[in-house]
């Protein structure tokens, strides 16, 4: 399923309804034998590929083909899709992205993609930078490392941005399943207090019921928007529509927003004064 994938012809795709998707989950999780209704998914579902690829490319070594990269992605999304239930309480999309982008990032880190001959020029300048750690009691300048090997600060720094360790929020410290996940680890200066935290809760929960009274086209707009972090114009490409119209949908949804919004904080009040 991931030769011959052409993400330019991805417009021409007949794109299903939300009622023929659901209509498609439906017979996938009655038949998870089903390979034509998981490629019919699939096919659904490559934007997302698109959208993960074009952004984990320009963080990756020249060394590393786009092609690669994508056929990772096709493996995360059919991934996603065998794993994906409704029991998981998330839309799909968000659990295939995450899907789609630590399948790219093990393959990755899994695979070394540097050649020889880099590999061992990244290892003198890193034993270069240790030893001038060790005698100077610092991280050393690039221009101390440059002069060290008796080669141009440039160089050092080409070297270098070469180099690629993958690191995952999600990975975890020490051998125990029970072990951290790194992202447990990082300090949250911007948490907030209970009563706070009870006001966001409010906020998010008022939010997701105004997200699900807007029409499908535009909740999927401010979703890609919002969520997903598309621009516009990846929209556009996304769901077949112009840029325009797509940014005129976009000022449309949150003017209905804004309106369902004060609408459900004057009936909280109202409310709150009655009891």
């Amino acid at each position: 399923m991931s030769e011959g994938l052409d993400f330019t012809s991805y417009n021409n795709i007949k794109r299903l309804s939300q009622e023929e998707l659901v209509g498609l989950w439906n017979e996938y999780f009655n038949d998870k034998s089903n390979k034509a209704v998981r490629d019919t998914l699939i096919v659904q579902y490559i934007y997302l590929i698109r959208y993960v690829v074009g952004r984990v490319k320009v963080t990756l070594p020249a060394t590393i083909s786009i092609e690669d990269i994508t056929g990772y992605g096709v493996e995360g999304l059919i991934n996603a899709i065998e794993r994906y239930s409704l029991q998981k309480n998330t839309r799909f999309e968000t659990y295939a992205l995450i899907r789609i982008r630590g399948t790219i990032i093990d393959k990755i880190r899994s695979q070394d993609f540097l050649p020889r001959s880099l590999r061992a020029k990244i290892k003198t300048v890193k034993n270069a930078q240790e030893t001038l750690k060790q005698d100077l009691g610092r991280m050393p300048t690039t221009l101390e490392v440059a002069q060290y090997l008796d080669i141009e600060p440039e160089k050092v720094t080409k070297i270098l941005s070469e180099d690629m360790t993958v690191t995952s929020i999600y990975d975890k410290k020490g051998s125990s399943e029970d072990g951290l996940e790194l992202i447990d680890t990082i300090q949250d200066t911007n948490k907030l207090n209970p009563q706070e935290q009870m006001e966001e809760k409010n906020v998010k929960e008022d939010l997701e019921r105004a997200l699900k009274r807007l029409p499908e086209r535009e909740r999927v707009i401010m979703v890609l928007y919002y969520q997903e972090n598309m621009t516009l114009k990846e929209i556009g490409e996304t769901i077949g529509m112009s840029e325009s119209r797509v940014c005129q949908l976009h000022a449309q949804s949150i003017m209905k927003l804004k309106n369902i919004l004060s609408e459900t904080r004057a009936s909280r009040l109202q409310k709150s004064i009655i009891a």
